[in-house]
Formats: C-alpha cells, sequence, structure tokens
C-alpha cells in the first residue's frame, strides 16, 4: 500500500516537472500590444466585429489591420480609450452609435427549442427544453445573435430604455420638488 502511494507521488512529480519544462521551452511569445488591448476591450466575445473574440479584435487592431470603431458594445468610450492608446485620431464623423439594445423573448409564443440558448454568446438567455425561455436583460449584449436563429420568431431586439419595468427592476420614483405658491 505504501509502494504505491510513493510510486504514483514520485510519479506526479516526474510528470509534473516534464509539464512545467515542456512550458517553459515550448512557450509562444505574443504581442503585447495586443495583450494590452485584449484587456481593454469589453471581453464580451459577442462577436459583434467579426472577430471570434476580443482576442482576434485585438490582434488585428494591433497589426493595424481594422479601424478602432470596430466594438458595438464598447461605445465612444473604448474608441477614445483605443485611440489614444495607439496613438491615432478618433474619426466619430462615419460612428453611428446605436442605442443599447437587449433581446426580449415573448414568452407566450416561445416553443422551448433552446437554439438561442445555444448561439448566445454571454449566456443571457435562461431556460430549458420544451419550456419557456428568457433573457436576462443585464447579461444582454444585444448582438442579435438570438433573433434570426429563433424558429418562432418570438425575438426581438429593442431598446434598452423600453426594457419592461418587473418586480425587480421597478424603483420608487423620486418626489416632485415643491414649489412656492406664487
Amino acid at each position: 500500500m505504501i509502494s504505491a502511494f510513493v510510486s504514483l507521488a514520485i510519479l506526479g512529480f516526474l510528470l509534473g516537472g516534464g509539464l512545467s519544462l515542456a512550458a517553459k521551452l515550448l512557450a509562444v511569445e505574443s504581442n503585447p500590444l495586443a495583450d494590452e488591448l485584449e484587456n481593454i476591450l469589453p471581453g464580451l466575445q459577442c462577436g459583434q466585429c467579426s472577430f471570434p473574440g476580443c482576442r482576434g479584435a485585438a490582434e488585428a487592431l494591433s497589426s493595424g489591420g481594422t479601424d478602432i470603431t470596430l466594438c458595438p458594445p464598447g461605445g465612444t468610450a473604448l474608441v477614445a480609450t483605443l485611440a489614444e492608446k495607439l496613438q491615432v485620431t478618433a474619426d466619430f464623423s462615419g460612428l453611428e452609435m446605436e442605442k443599447p439594445k437587449v433581446a426580449l423573448i415573448d414568452e407566450q409564443a416561445c416553443i422551448g427549442c433552446t437554439k438561442c440558448i445555444q448561439v448566445c454568446p454571454t449566456d443571457a438567455i435562461i431556460g430549458a427544453p420544451k419550456l419557456m425561455h428568457t433573457v436576462v436583460p443585464d447579461a444582454c449584449t444585444g448582438c442579435d445573435k438570438c433573433g434570426p436563429i429563433c424558429p418562432a420568431e418570438c425575438i426581438d431586439m429593442i431598446p434598452e430604455a423600453e426594457i419592461p419595468v418587473t418586480l425587480q427592476s421597478w424603483h420608487w420614483p423620486k418626489p416632485e420638488p415643491i414649489r412656492a405658491a406664487a
């Protein structure tokens, strides 16, 4: 029993040492500018920029292969930050920033096919097979990947300001200021 434990411990140390040595010898150097740009990007991996993720977008930005206005969820603040980091001028004239949108599922029409759940990059859609689905608005980036794939056509993209008020999002309105009688 003790010999088995000792032999497994020795084997574990040898394999662990071999893996750490291989990691040092076979390490791939990455572009430090791409690493910094990846940290600046939102990290949503939504694909709205036509790159498979934020890493691909950061590499394209660092090589100059794309414009700094590529990330819709980042908005104008991200464009300004990227322009400062890359030391280029930000051209906001061609930038058409839409108001943030979120997906809204018509829960009465939802058939529970789970196709929308499978394509959602941020796991903002919750539900189960053959049951109703719903969207968590705080997690939705508005990428609109779920809308076209829905066979029941029950997903609409609505402006974030038009999200229906629920018990969780309702808040007491601020009181009106008292005006002095004239």
